[in-house]
């Protein structure tokens, strides 16, 4: 037998070998479709599927990958693959992130820790003291003038009342009351002043920040038992407080 004939009778043979082999126990790829399908069928209610969607071709797509299908079988066979589960667990993720953002955590609340900034300071600013009266009234206060001439970018002074008991600097005393004054990179400064109550209504108490000169402006009357008698009174606007000191 010629030997030419013999290896193509031989390669025959084999490529109908393979043939019959893979219709009997199937090709893998479809083996693994078809497998994914039916897990698909046990795990997952089609009808529940918010991703599933049939459009007006008469196709199958998936919302939540962007993808088409030929059957329902093709679209259970997608949703256990690679792609959309990972696509599940990213929206998953998300929501989650969400609903921490917008729901308050159960539990006693966890003090929000901010990190510590290093500033270097710069010294005292200067400042200008004036005692002053109001002229119908006659209540007393003071006029604060703060200079920040290097004063930290898109910073504003800030201020506060501070009892006696808060401070750690002197032994406390009930007489008097402190006003502090804080700026970056300034160091905070702080003003002994009596301790009475101080007149918050409109036109007694004010501040301003001039952004031109880098001034800082603070101005307040104590109250006193006569103010109930000058109620609804205001001090002329054409005329300041007279300063008395």
């Amino acid at each position: 037998m010629c030997p030419f004939f013999f290896s193509l009778h031989c390669l025959s043979i084999i490529r109908v070998l393979i043939i019959s082999s893979l219709y009997q126990y199937g090709f893998p790829e479809q083996n693994r479709r078809e497998r994914l399908r039916k897990l698909a069928l046990e795990t997952i209610d089609i009808a529940k599927d918010p991703y599933f969607m049939k459009n007006h071709l008469g196709s199958y797509e998936c919302k939540l990958c962007l993808t088409l299908h030929t059957s329902e079988g093709s679209y259970l066979a997608h949703t256990q693959g690679k792609k959309h589960q990972t696509n599940l667990a990213r929206r998953a993720a998300k929501e989650a992130k969400e609903n921490n953002i917008l729901q308050p955590a159960i539990g006693p609340a966890r003090p929000i820790i901010t990190p510590r900034r290093n500033i270097i300071k710069i010294g005292r600013p200067g400042y200008r003291i004036t005692k002053v009266r109001d002229p119908v009234t006659r209540q007393l206060g003071f006029l604060f003038q703060i200079q920040y001439p290097q004063i930290s970018e898109d910073v504003i002074p800030r201020h506060r009342f501070m009892g006696a008991y808060e401070q750690k600097v002197e032994g406390p005393n009930n007489a008097y009351q402190y006003l502090v004054v804080a700026a970056e990179p300034y160091e905070s400064i702080a003003f002994k002043i009596q301790s009475l109550k101080v007149d918050e209504t409109p036109g007694k108490f004010w501040t301003h920040w001039d952004q031109d000169s880098k001034q800082f402006s603070l101005q307040f009357f104590f109250k006193n038992d006569k103010n109930v008698m000058f109620e609804g009174m205001s001090a002329p606007t054409t005329a300041p407080p007279v300063a008395t000191a």
